[in-house]
């Protein structure tokens, strides 16, 4: 099979010729494997452990066009970003930044956002270049952001979760906008690059380790019709399948997620609560489970045994589809012999069925 036929065969709960892989690696875990195993700096770790998913994304925020550097030091780099966000990137933190001014700092800036054209060909050339090897090699969808996370992008978390509370309409506005937003986006991905037989992610972080971060009642009423919107516009385009990502616990939304009709969730982690074998229990062949795997506890101990007893409880489901297998992300805490064996076992569990 190819990696496109084994995932997707898997999320449709049927056996694939073997278990599918996903995982991200961190810049800094890469440099690692590639130092120890002597390998040149165009050497492919997704190809080398048997990644079967690679996630294309646009350029989705509102004003690409208007972005630029405003500041750049030794220390840190301030700049306004895609989504109108003025930010500072302290260049020892990686991915980390500081959220400085966002385009919504008051209700009434609202009414004035204008977005750039979805079409905009700078949204999308850095992946056009790429696209045809990617879906050679990989199982490749599409990917959007999600109308809770992008709309902090444009109010700020603390401003966006007080007019959920304190304004819930003004909060329910901004959703459907946002979404209507990601969805040309989204729609233009499936086009340009014909993933239509794959489907979209929507990337919605919205929960920390203990609980998401609002309540079930106002997930179904402020930000379920965003989540419908943009389901059922892909879905209505020909998109095989919708996935929602998020970290964190979002077991008290499962219910809800299934019901708007998700497809399948990730990174399913497992430090939150989440467990797949008791998911696969619970949802049957009504949701897909992609992750599953600690890469926060287990992974990082290295504890040989522990980890067989994870990744073997893990694929207890796999047999019939439905599980692709994969942590939330790999980093520099997972030694590259840990990573190695957990490679190993997958292999192993595959010979065996």
């Amino acid at each position: 099979m190819t990696s496109r036929e084994r995932v997707m065969t898997a999320l449709d709960f049927e056996p694939a010729d073997r278990v599918p892989r996903f995982d991200e690696f961190w810049p800094e875990f890469v440099d690692m494997w590639r130092e120890e195993k002597g390998l040149g700096p165009d050497a492919d770790i997704d190809n080398y452990y048997g990644i079967d998913i690679r996630i294309a994304v646009g350029r989705e925020g509102f004003i690409p066009t208007q972005r630029e550097v405003l500041e750049d030091t030794d220390e840190y780099r301030i700049e306004r970003n895609d989504w109108g966000e003025t930010i500072q990137i302290k260049k020892q933190a990686g991915w980390f930044y500081q959220q400085l001014e966002t385009l919504v700092q008051q209700k009434s800036d609202f009414q004035h956002l204008t977005p750039d054209p979805a079409d905009l060909p700078l949204r999308y050339e850095d992946i056009d270049a790429h696209i045809a090897e990617w879906k050679r090699k990989y199982c490749v969808f599409a990917k959007t952001g999600g109308p809770f996370i992008r709309t902090q992008f444009l109010r700020g978390q603390e401003r966006l979760l007080y007019d959920m509370a304190g304004d819930p309409q003004f909060a329910a506005e901004m959703f459907m906008f946002t979404a209507k937003h990601l969805t040309q986006i989204g729609l233009e991905e499936l086009r340009r690059w014909d993933l239509y037989d794959t489907g979209i992610w929507i990337f919605d972080d919205m929960a920390s380790v203990k609980a998401p971060l609002f309540s079930p009642k106002m997930a179904e009423e402020l930000l379920a019709p965003a989540w419908e919107y943009m389901v059922e516009a892909y879905k209505r385009a020909g998109a095989r399948k919708v996935i929602l990502h998020s970290d964190g616990n979002l077991l008290p939304l499962l219910d809800l997620f299934v019901d708007i009709g998700f497809d399948g969730i990730n990174p399913v982690e497992p430090r939150t609560g989440m467990d797949v074998v008791n998911l696969r229990e619970k949802y049957g062949e009504r949701l897909a489970l992609i992750g599953g795997l600690d890469n926060a506890g287990i992974f990082p101990r290295g504890d040989r045994q522990e980890i067989r007893e994870h990744v073997m409880h893990c694929l207890s489901i796999a047999d019939d589809g439905g599980l692709i297998i994969g942590a939330h992300s790999i980093g520099p805490d997972v030694s590259v012999a840990t990573y190695d064996y957990i490679a190993d076992l997958m292999k192993e569990y595959d010979r065996s069925q």
